[in-house]
């Protein structure tokens, strides 16, 4: 361990205050390894702190809070939609911002009050939803080992050589916290364990994650990962492109939801907001089917997340607190680095 960074802005916050916070307007108990995570930011030195700017990841959204629990959101603006991005299904609590495309991780939500487990997208990108991390730190890890494996080519550079050791500091630091026992490093440590979380007890959903709902769906459809993911997508957005066919699955959705069976609603309201696109028609059916089926699942908390997103699904900016939070600019990529200058790191 290094020693503690005394210009961290967390460093005076108690876990309690932030629990309290994040239950009291979420209703979402945070689990101990966010906190876990927060411990490993604050004892982050110099070089470690270099080494995790160097892979444009950044604590954002709910991490927020730890400089203030009780710093409000600007007026108007519920505090809800703080590190809320367009498509991020309710379930979805943003806690790290980084990579290119967007890329940002959150933890998920989807019995409404205790997280599953780690889920990541790209906002920029045409890719679903990946759950293959259990906790933050996995979720770190990850990102870290995939720029030590885009630096493999480079271990002639001088620079390149240099960020790998500031990049090996970061990792020992990291695995004195989590996943210690795991001793593969760059694409050894992606090949054993990126698709290692793949639950199968979620019905399918267009957004890739899986809803967790009991009943029976009008299309019969699957659990999560057992399904062809392109012949699904491509059947449900030629429903979406028909006015007819829109309307009747809704009405579907809404004829189920009314004699006491939510699962289309829930499965239908997540497929719409995923792929709303902008279109007001899919954000409000969405709008109409998510709270709903939430509250006949007796879920409030993720009932009251999609109100608040809908109503400020047009936003310019994630981040909603007042006094203080910067936009996030636009971020560099995780990069390879050569002789011969940069240049942008292939998607993995």
């Amino acid at each position: 361990m290094h020693g503690e960074n005394t210009e961290c802005p967390w460093a005076t916050t108690t876990r309690g205050e932030v629990a309290a916070r994040v239950l009291r307007d979420w209703g979402f108990e945070l689990p101990d390894a966010l906190f876990r995570f927060w411990t490993f930011l604050e004892s982050l030195g110099p070089v470690e702190s270099r080494a995790l700017g160097e892979m444009d990841v950044s604590p954002a959204g709910v991490m927020d809070l730890f400089a203030d629990p009780a710093r409000g959101p600007r007026a108007g603006i519920d505090v809800r939609v703080h590190g809320r991005y367009y498509r991020d299904p309710p379930e979805f609590l943003t806690f790290l911002h980084g990579g290119s495309d967007g890329l940002h991780h959150g933890l998920w939500f989807d019995d409404g009050r205790t997280p599953r487990g780690v889920a990541s997208y790209h906002t920029h990108d045409g890719g679903g939803v990946d759950m293959s991390a259990a906790t933050p730190l996995e979720a770190v890890r990850a990102l870290l080992e995939r720029c030590w494996r885009d630096l493999d080519d480079d271990e002639r550079s001088d620079e390149a050589a240099a960020r790998r050791a500031r990049l090996g500091r970061l990792r020992e630091h990291l695995t004195a916290h989590e996943t210690g026992d795991r001793p593969e490093t760059g694409l050894a440590y992606s090949r054993a364990y990126d698709n290692s979380v793949r639950p199968r007890d979620r019905v399918t959903t267009l957004d890739g994650a899986g809803a967790l709902v009991p009943g029976e769906t009008a299309l019969g459809r699957p659990a999560q990962h057992a399904v062809d993911e392109y012949r699904f997508a491509a059947h449900m957005h030629a429903v979406f492109e028909d006015p007819a066919e829109l309307e009747a699955a809704v009405a579907e959705a809404r004829r189920r939801l009314a004699a006491g069976d939510p699962t289309e609603a829930l499965v239908l309201g997540r497929d719409l907001h995923w792929a709303s696109g902008g279109d007001p028609v899919r954000e409000a059916a969405a709008a109409e089917l998510l709270p709903a089926a939430y509250r006949a699942l007796d879920r409030p908390a993720l009932a009251a997340v999609a109100e608040a997103h809908h109503r400020h699904r047009d936003l310019p900016h994630v981040d909603v607190l007042e006094d203080g939070v910067a936009q996030r600019p636009g971020r560099r990529r995780c990069r390879r680095v050569s002789s011969a200058g940069p240049s942008p790191r292939p998607a993995a």
